[in-house]
């Protein structure tokens, strides 16, 4: 928490012309200067700083705030990162006081750790850059991909030699383990030597004779790489692996660079690939952003959406391009409000978008994306896939598909069209569907002197081992899940009760704790958009699909959080909420009886314990 005063000093000591006029022209008008807004696409100024007021205001879009907010906005940073940021421009340092001196050392450490990794990154792409001028091969072939000088500077590509440890030229110490733990060096044992030592560890380039393109942050500092071979090989395309300033279900190729046509064209263009981004932004179209290598997540909706409030997704015609929109649509359903537009680009088989722009030109690809589909009629088409809706068996099937693709968004305009629009496919009034959808508690007379339920709970759908569920439990479960999905190596660190506990949860909990369980045993720790497409592939039913779409909304954590902490107090809150339900069943059900009396003090007695440890337990930035 930093403190309230500490802010209100910041602001009062940074000059807000000074933090705007750094990403945006302005012009002196009056007591005020004026420019561009960055946060829409216009031509006439109207986006106003006042230095006397330290705000600034556009009178097109509404967008309006302190120095703080405009760095948040505009360059996608964390409101901690924008204070830091500040502090650090004006020589303050931010107050940590109520933070453990061990939490305070451990935060620096990772701080400065990710920041040594960057400046590694960077090092390796400017030799890569230079490499590239120097390789007439490797230029020959962005030529004849139609790309110029000027776009692959912009995009700062450049090329890994074909050599095992060119980068020994470019780093004093090439055994360094910095260079391993930033992906740019592969270690690999090799057998001990003659004299019984240790293992020694033979090291070559991760990357070599491949195009070099640099993966940013949206603050501009290099994170990784994406190398794609020139001629055959495989794999096609290959990523840096994950790493502590690196995760491919988070970042997105080229919005750094996209920011300003983001803005300037209104929406975001989303592609499959690294160079259909930059073939793109050769026939400007510079806001094309690409995801890495994996299925787009809600992670990487919800980070688009800080720059624009409207998304086309562009997806090759064929199935493997359907699934990816498949996997878009889930990911974007919790965030498609009433003021966002989401679309989906489908492209003939044949093209990707590098080669349809290459082919039929900007213009026609322009009318491509004039005709993109909308979200509600995408839900629509993912729906009927498959289902006969000539026959009332077909209309109940595709009714069943769309259900929970319409649950899982937000409440609104959109949501309550789609039932009209969904019941005319199933040619059901729209009402008859929202009462099928949206069924009303049934009501029941309570016996005198009957205690009221405290609240409402859920009853799980499916399977033998279905028992009701209160929402309480539902919301922690969730938040479990969502933890391990971020860092699966912490299912390896519970203990045996923690194990049964979540295993001994009602569907679909113990289905995705299982798979959990199994992933991690089979693989180790793996990514969280590998965990969690494992999660989608295997969930059924109504209640395992509604819990991942709750899942993959939630915001990603914070870089220093404490995932490890946070999840043995979700635990423990599931374990206490799992005793106060017993206790309410117990008491609900009339005079105990001597067993259930035992058990009612037993109960009390853990809920006592537990309580004391919970009440020094806090989930940091959440509020179960």
């Amino acid at each position: 928490m930093i403190p309230p005063a500490f802010i209100q000093d910041l602001l009062a000591r940074v000059d807000i012309a000074d933090v705007v006029g750094r990403h945006v022209q302005l012009k002196k008008t009056g007591a005020n200067l004026m420019g561009l807004c960055p946060f829409h696409a216009e031509k006439s100024p109207s986006f106003s700083v006042s230095p006397t007021k330290q705000f600034y205001h556009c009178f097109g879009c509404g967008a309006s705030g302190d120095a703080i907010r405009f760095l948040s906005e505009h360059t996608g940073a964390s409101f901690v990162e924008a204070v830091e940021d500040l502090a650090q421009q004006t020589g303050l340092s931010v107050p940590d006081d109520d933070v453990s001196p061990t939490d305070r050392e451990r935060h620096a450490q990772a701080k400065e750790r990710r920041s040594t990794l960057s400046g590694a990154l960077a090092k390796a792409a400017g030799h890569y850059q230079r490499e590239l001028k120097a390789t007439p091969r490797a230029v020959a072939y962005l030529k004849g991909r139609g790309l110029t000088g000027e776009i692959a500077s912009r995009f700062g590509m450049g090329y890994a030699a074909d050599g095992w440890r060119t980068l020994a030229s470019v780093f004093a110490q090439y055994d360094d383990p910095l260079l391993e733990e930033s992906g740019l060096v592969i270690a690999s044992e090799t057998a001990s030597d003659v004299s019984g030592g240790e293992a020694q560890k033979k090291r070559y380039d991760r990357f070599r004779d491949r195009i070099m393109f640099p993966i940013r942050s949206v603050q501009g500092e290099v994170i990784g790489f994406g190398g794609r071979v020139l001629d055959r090989g495989e794999p096609k395309y290959l990523n840096s692996p994950e790493t502590p300033v690196f995760s491919k279900g988070r970042e997105l190729y080229g919005l750094f660079e996209a920011r300003g046509a983001l803005r300037e064209r209104g929406y975001a263009l989303v592609v499959e690939g690294y160079m259909d981004v930059v073939a793109l932004a050769q026939a400007g179209y510079g806001n094309a952003v690409a995801t890495l290598g994996t299925a787009c997540t809600a992670e990487h909706v919800h980070k688009l959406l800080r720059f624009t409030d409207a998304v086309v997704f562009s997806f090759d015609g064929d199935a493997a391009g359907r699934r990816a929109a498949g996997r878009a649509l889930e990911a974007s359903l919790p965030h498609a409000s009433d003021t966002r537009s989401i679309k989906f680009l489908f492209l003939p088989t044949e093209h990707d978008p590098d080669s349809y722009v290459r082919e039929h030109g900007a213009e026609s690809f322009e009318a491509c994306i004039a005709q993109a589909v909308p979200l509600s009629r995408q839900i629509g088409e993912t729906a009927r896939e498959g289902c006969d809706l000539d026959t009332a068996e077909g209309r109940s099937h595709m009714l069943a598909n769309a259900r929970p693709l319409w649950a899982a968004l937000p409440e609104g305009g959109l949501k309550r069209q789609m039932l009209g629009e969904l019941g005319a496919l199933a040619r059901l009034p729209a009402q008859e569907l929202a009462a099928l959808w949206t069924p009303a508690a049934p009501e029941r007379t309570a016996p005198a002197g009957a205690r009221a339920p405290a609240a409402r709970a859920t009853q799980a759908p499916m399977g033998t081992r279905a028992r009701r569920i209160s929402t309480g439990i539902a919301t922690l479960l969730d938040r479990a899940i969502w933890l391990l999905v971020q860092h699966s190596a912490l299912w390896s660190g519970l203990d045996g009760p923690a194990h049964a506990t979540l295993a001994a949860q009602p569907e679909p909990y113990d289905a995705l704790f299982s798979c959990i369980e199994r992933t991690v045993h089979e693989h180790g720790p793996v990514a969280p958009a590998t965990l969690l497409a494992e999660l989608r592939s295997l969930a059924e039913g109504d209640a395992a699909t509604h819990a991942l779409a709750r899942i993959a909304a939630l915001h990603p954590p914070e870089a220093d959080a404490d995932l490890g902490k946070e999840l043995s107090t979700v635990l423990m809150r599931i374990r206490l909420q799992m005793i106060e339900d017993e206790l309410q069943r117990l008491f609900e059900s009339g005079t105990l009886s001597p067993d259930a009396q035992l058990r009612s003090r037993q109960l009390m007695g853990q809920r006592a314990a537990l309580k004391a440890n919970a009440a020094a337990a806090t989930v940091s930035g959440w509020v179960a």
